[in-house]
């Protein structure tokens, strides 16, 4: 696995296709995933977190599970609990679970890179 993070239009998706060979049309974008199948890479986990919290799934359980069954996977995720700390509970839970997702997949996963202005910087891995 390969986690790509940083912030909000930060050029992920294109590092991801330049420098690691994904096909465009294998990106998944976990606002829109059906969340069955294999996925070769998939962008935007932060909302797929979201939208996992807002059904009452366990986002946890899911990432895990998410992980065993992609070890291959190439995960996209912003960059979301930098900043002022929001004041609806709801925003600093999402920002909470986002994090505790990336460190899941980040543990898992052999590469992370951080992407700003669309240059790639390995913090984990070669």
């Amino acid at each position: 696995m390969i986690m790509i993070t940083g912030g909000a239009y930060q050029g992920k998706c294109s590092y991801a296709i330049n420098m690691l060979g994904i096909n465009e049309k294998d990106i998944i974008d976990g606002a829109e995933w059906d969340m069955n199948g294999r996925v070769k890479c998939i962008k935007n986990y932060h909302v797929l977190v979201r939208r996992l919290m807002d059904s009452g799934t366990d986002f946890i359980g899911f990432t895990e599970r998410f992980i065993s069954e992609n070890p291959d996977c190439v995960v996209i995720i912003n960059e979301i609990g930098n900043g002022i700390v929001p004041i609806d509970r709801n925003e600093r839970l999402w920002r909470e679970n986002v994090g505790r997702a990336g460190c899941l997949i980040a543990r898992s996963s052999e590469r992370v890179i951080r992407c700003v202005s669309g240059i790639g910087v390995v913090i984990k891995g070669e």
